[in-house]
């Protein structure tokens, strides 16, 4: 039986106990627009092409939702705390992040303008490095997989800096650290 490369990225995911562990607890998360996204998934990927262990330095797991009735750090801060009452167990960082208020602090942050969003999604998009653009999440019939660049970079290994945010300074820290950890990587900048 051969497999697409959505049923193979979701395979390998799984293959990650503690993303696993975040699926199987997904409904009871009550996300709006939700998504488990970056790097517990594409450095599972990654990982498993290396022949690591899926969960392999993976530092974080990051969840991305959308609410723009409630742009608060504060509303942001009591949604991690339900998200760490739910899946707290698991004994990973889970990091929460409310996708309609990131315009408000990125800039502060990072040093770079940073457009309004209109949904979950637009935040996976502008990560760093397309090949890392990905979601995913449960649906009632299995999973939604959320990869605006394809699936083939993932799997190539393409490190390229993203259009949508080309804050090369940026890109080139998080791709060197990416290159230091996974070796087989490629570097495209140009």
């Amino acid at each position: 039986m051969r497999f697409t490369l959505e049923e193979r990225f979701i395979a390998d995911v799984l293959a990650n106990r503690h993303n696993r562990s975040i699926m199987e607890a997904w409904d009871s998360l009550d996300l709006k627009g939700g998504w488990l996204v970056a790097g517990c998934l594409f450095q599972t990927v990654w990982n498993l092409h290396a022949g690591h262990a899926p969960e392999h330095g993976i530092k974080d797991h990051d969840i991305f939702y959308f609410d723009p009735a409630d742009l608060s750090a504060a509303g942001e801060e009591r949604v991690q705390r339900r998200i760490d009452a739910a899946i707290g167990a698991l004994g990973v960082p889970v990091e929460v992040k409310n996708q309609a208020r990131v315009h408000l602090w990125y800039e502060a942050y990072f040093g770079f303008p940073y457009p309004k969003l209109a949904s979950a999604k637009d935040g996976i998009d502008r990560f760093l490095i397309p090949s890392t653009c990905v979601g995913l999440r449960r649906t009632a019939t299995g999973y939604d997989v959320y990869a605006p660049n394809g699936l083939e970079l993932v799997y190539a290994g393409v490190l390229s800096p993203n259009p949508l945010t080309p804050h090369l300074p940026l890109f080139r820290e998080k791709a060197a650290s990416y290159k230091q950890r996974w070796g087989w990587l490629e570097l495209h900048e140009a």
